[in-house]
């Protein structure tokens, strides 16, 4: 959907606003971009009531209406007033993302907030905003992934609206999208980015799968899948080069030296993902040519990282998401280390 994280997340902006007491100019932009969110709020089921509202909107609205039932009575997702309004922003995107990695390291930088701990990325309701924080971190040698982002969530804390930007997607994303949102609320670490994202795109996995065959959909069941296992392919290839990209950053060598088999490497597997997905007859990522460095990298690695781990989780509870979900919260009661060492078992 979007030049650097396909979708999400807009966590931080909601969340940080919430420290409505905070200073400084970060601090103020969230507060004013997430006060503005909530105050273009309108509840769904009043806009679809509404005879002078579009068909079109209309019909998208029911379907998010149906697929949060859903969520409620099939996935065990929480019963509140998330997703249950509508917020039309007259603009493409909620947020902009940022995310920075050193030169010759593959750890993206973090920045630390009230509520929600340290999280790998920085975000920016102004698209000029985000550039000119890409821009001073690109000046001091960072890789820099900066993206604009449709969906938008606060943990639970406010009740999170639909967003125009959101509806730009097909159904199923929409849904899917819904689905990962309200995994947060599920379980969420503060600071431990990747476990966070990556369980919630297990939910989103398993929750869209469930979706589609409750409605019958099976030629876009069976599309889905495909797509997912072409992901799968994609990950492992990026796996592969992640780990030959560590071991050149670690080799005592030149900048220069490395400098050179950094781009070499990142062309290779830029090549390699294209031919994935022409092998597929699907448009490659936007991200392949020319974005292709250590942030996005590190940017693909937070919601994909852990996901064979949490699939492993979901098998041993025999897709019971009950199951699944007290088991997330085990590990999310364990020290980094441990959760980790559990996870990599």
């Amino acid at each position: 959907m979007m030049p650097a994280f396909r979708r999400r997340h807009g966590i931080i902006a909601g969340l940080v606003a919430a420290g409505v007491g905070l200073s400084g100019c970060y601090y103020a932009q969230a507060v004013r971009g997430h006060l503005d969110v909530m105050r273009k709020r309108e509840p769904i089921a009043g806009i679809v009531a509404d005879e002078t509202t579009p068909a079109a909107l209309a019909d998208r609205l029911r379907l998010v209406a149906e697929a949060r039932r859903f969520s409620i009575e099939a996935l065990g997702l929480p019963d509140n007033d998330s997703y249950r309004s509508y917020a039309d922003l007259e603009r493409d995107f909620v947020v902009w993302n940022v995310v920075a990695a050193p030169e010759f390291a593959l750890e993206p930088k973090t920045w630390c907030y009230p509520f929600v701990g340290c999280l790998s990325y920085r975000g920016y309701f102004a698209e000029a905003a985000a550039r000119n924080k890409a821009a001073a971190l690109e000046a001091d040698g960072f890789d820099v992934a900066i993206g604009g982002v449709a969906a938008y969530s606060t943990l639970g804390r406010f009740d999170d609206p639909i967003l125009n930007t959101m509806l730009h997607w097909g159904d199923h994303e929409l849904v899917a999208v819904m689905f990962h949102e309200l995994a947060h609320q599920v379980v969420y670490v503060k600071g431990d980015t990747g476990f966070n994202e990556s369980f919630a795109t297990a939910v989103e996995e398993i929750g869209l799968e469930r979706w589609l065959t409750a409605r019958g959909e099976q030629a876009a069941l069976a599309d889905y899948r495909a797509r997912r296992a072409l992901t799968r392919r994609m990950m492992a290839a990026i796996a592969v080069a992640r780990d030959e990209l560590e071991a050149l950053y670690a080799r005592d060598l030149p900048a220069a030296e490395k400098r050179e088999s950094k781009a070499g490497r990142l062309a290779a597997l830029a090549a390699e993902i294209r031919a994935l997905y022409a092998a597929e007859e699907r448009a490659a990522p936007v991200w392949v040519d020319g974005g292709l460095n250590n942030a996005r990298i590190a940017s693909m690695t937070l919601y994909h990282g852990l996901l064979p781990a949490f699939r492993n989780v979901l098998a041993d509870c025999d897709d019971d998401l009950p199951c699944f979900y007290s088991a997330a919260r085990a590990l999310a009661e364990l020290d980094a280390g441990e959760r980790a060492a559990r996870l990599g078992r």
